[in-house]
């Protein structure tokens, strides 16, 4: 049952770029947890949608309309931030409503609504081709020289920006980095899980992880596991029971993340009876 999905060309296409995707969310989605920035993660996906149904609109790949309108996104947030005059939440709010309304507006046009509409919200992952794994390994090589080149500023702003500062390490700098690393991440998760689920899959395997290790490097590597088993398992349901392949990936990433810290808590409750029972042995013994 594990192994018969896989033995298809376009199911095999779909495991090795949704796993390719679920190491760009993890090292992302870290940071994404860190700041605590997951309405930023969660609008980039929604303000994606435009430049998505333009593109369908006029035939072109998806993939650049989805990267045009995070592109566009991105550098409205920094002028907003630069002027100084609107919270980062609030610049964040504005412009993905502006940009979830206008994406609307567009796919209100097409003919086939109701198809556009599900493989933008919903992605299309068994329709991964050789090319977009190529697309997706030049993601994942951007997404780790951005994590290693600015690993320290995003450690020294997550703490505090005037240390960041005293550094020089450029906070500013900093913060647009990490908003294009999340841009990236996001924009790699649109054909594998669309607009819609996408902040499941770059939260919840690091929310699964987290529990259980402290370091920012051991927390990327044990959420890329757990992307990478959602995406078998989901891939897996999928091909069994026929339901949709994205939500599946991304419904078993969210109750992956609360098994986890499920699994934590009863090990802390247990951990007291256990040490109780040990020194009571030992006790004894005495």
């Amino acid at each position: 049952m594990l192994i018969e999905p896989f033995t298809t060309d376009f199911m095999l296409r779909a495991l090795l770029g949704g796993s390719l995707v679920a190491v760009i969310c993890a090292i992302a989605g870290t940071w994404v947890v860190i700041r605590g920035m997951a309405f930023l993660g969660e609008a980039m996906g929604h303000g994606m949608l435009p430049g998505v149904a333009l593109a369908g609109l006029l035939g072109l790949p998806l993939l650049v309309g989805a990267g045009v309108s995070a592109v566009a996104m991105s550098l409205i947030l920094g002028a907003l931030q630069r002027r100084g005059s609107l919270g980062y939440d609030t610049s964040i709010g504005l412009v993905f409503t502006g940009m979830l309304s206008l994406g609307v507006i567009i796919v209100s046009h097409s003919r086939s609504f109701a198809t556009d509409a599900t493989a933008m919200l919903f992605g299309d992952i068994l329709g991964v081709g050789v090319s977009d794994l190529w697309v997706l390994v030049v993601a994942l090589l951007l997404t780790l020289a951005i994590a290693v080149g600015f690993h320290r500023a995003f450690v020294a702003v997550a703490f505090d920006t005037r240390i960041a500062a005293t550094l020089g390490l450029r906070p500013a700098l900093a913060q647009q980095m990490l908003v294009a690393l999340v841009s990236l991440a996001v924009l790699a998760s649109f054909q594998a899980v669309g607009t819609l689920l996408v902040i499941g899959l770059l939260l919840a395997p690091v929310m699964a992880a987290r529990p259980w290790v402290v370091r920012i490097g051991h927390l990327m590597f044990l959420a890329a596991l757990c992307g990478i088993l959602s995406v078998v398992i989901g891939l897996t349901i999928s091909w069994h029971l026929g339901t949709a392949a994205g939500a599946s990936i991304s419904a078993i990433a969210i109750l992956g993340a609360g098994l986890s810290h499920a699994l934590r808590a009863l090990t802390n409750r247990s951990r007291p009876a256990l040490e109780s029972a040990q020194h009571s042995v030992s006790t004894v013994q005495s």
